[in-house]
Parts: C-alpha cells; sequence; structure tokens
C-alpha cells in the first residue's frame, strides 16, 4: 500500500475515533474530577482503569496534564507522579504499536525535501532526537503519530520515552502540588 493511502488510514481512524467518543459523550467523561474518582476507587483496578484510559485519551487527543493532575491530587505529588509516568509510558507505547500497524513508515516514503531531511536528523541521533521531543513535547499525541510512522526502531522510541519523560513529569507534579496547596484543592 502506497505511504499516502496509508497515511488516510491514519487519519480516518482517528478522525472516526474522536467522533465517535464526542458523539457518545465519552471524550467529556474524560475530566478532572472523573479521573480523580477512578483512581481512588480500588487500589488496583483504579490504577489499571487510569492507565488504560491515559492510553484511549492519548489516542483521541485528551491533554496528558488532565490525567498528571488527577494522579497528583489523587495520591501526591510523589505517588501520582510515578501512577502518571507508568501511564505515559504506556500510552505512548500503545499509540506508537497503533499506529504503526495502521500506517507503517509512511513517512519515510513521503516525496518530501522537508520530511526526508528531517528524518535524516533523526536517524543521526535517534535517542538524543526522541529524548529531547519528550523534554518539550511529552505524551502530545501528534509526536507520537509522527514518531510512529517516521519508521524509527520501536527500542529507540521506548528507552526515548523512557528516558525523556521523567524530568517534565516531576515539573508538573511540583507545579501541580503547589497549584493545588495555593488553591487549597485536596
Amino acid at each position: 500500500m502506497r505511504s499516502s493511502h496509508r497515511l488516510l488510514w491514519v487519519i480516518g481512524f482517528l478522525l472516526g475515533l474522536f467522533v465517535l467518543f464526542e458523539a457518545l459523550g465519552i471524550r467529556a467523561q474524560f475530566s478532572l474530577e472523573s479521573l480523580q474518582a477512578l483512581i481512588l476507587m480500588h487500589p488496583a483496578i483504579g490504577l489499571l482503569a487510569f492507565i488504560a484510559l491515559f492510553a484511549l485519551g492519548n489516542l483521541i487527543q485528551i491533554p496528558g496534564w488532565i490525567f498528571l493532575a488527577a494522579a497528583v491530587l489523587a495520591l501526591g505529588r510523589v505517588y501520582g507522579g510515578i501512577v502518571t509516568y507508568l501511564a505515559a509510558c504506556a500510552s505512548c507505547v500503545f499509540t506508537f504499536i497503533a499506529i504503526r500497524s495502521l500506517g507503517g513508515n509512511a513517512l519515510r516514503e513521503l516525496d518530501s525535501r522537508l520530511a526526508q531531511r528531517l528524518l535524516a536528523g533523526l536517524d543521526r541521533h535517534p535517542l538524543g532526537s526522541i529524548i529531547a521531543l519528550r523534554l518539550l513535547f511529552q505524551t502530545v499525541p501528534a509526536l507520537n503519530y509522527t514518531l510512529a510512522l517516521s519508521g524509527v526502531r520501536f527500542r529507540h522510541y521506548l528507552l526515548g520515552t523512557l528516558l525523556g519523560l521523567p524530568l517534565p513529569i516531576a515539573l508538573y507534579c511540583l507545579f501541580f502540588d503547589y497549584l493545588a496547596m495555593w488553591l487549597n484543592i485536596t
């Protein structure tokens, strides 16, 4: 299948998922309060559901900070940060596998000088590039889609994700913890 067809499959899949979840009202359920209640629901099942929803939310464009804030408010900055780190990594891996299986390495096959130049930079320093991208953009869905379609090796993607996410997650944990204290929310 040509790269343009694969990209259309990916776009159609993501758009269909977004429309379906919007029409069913499921996207509206991804709120700070509902995620916080889910985490506190049951120690094991609540956390597993939280991780699953983070992965699904990443596919349908739910910002990762909502999950982080819910975890920090429910569990505190240390445990909330650990849970969010695990959920964010699982979400990125899930997104990579889903998008790669639909689109392969479609970006690699595009006839675009810009795309080829960007991919050449990724090829020269795959691990460092992914770490830097994670530091800047964390779990932004568009980054996950792009990296999945770029043809980057899974091991570089995984290691870059594992190494690039801790610092921004820790900083966000501190921010949300101090914000909650300042607003007297707990």
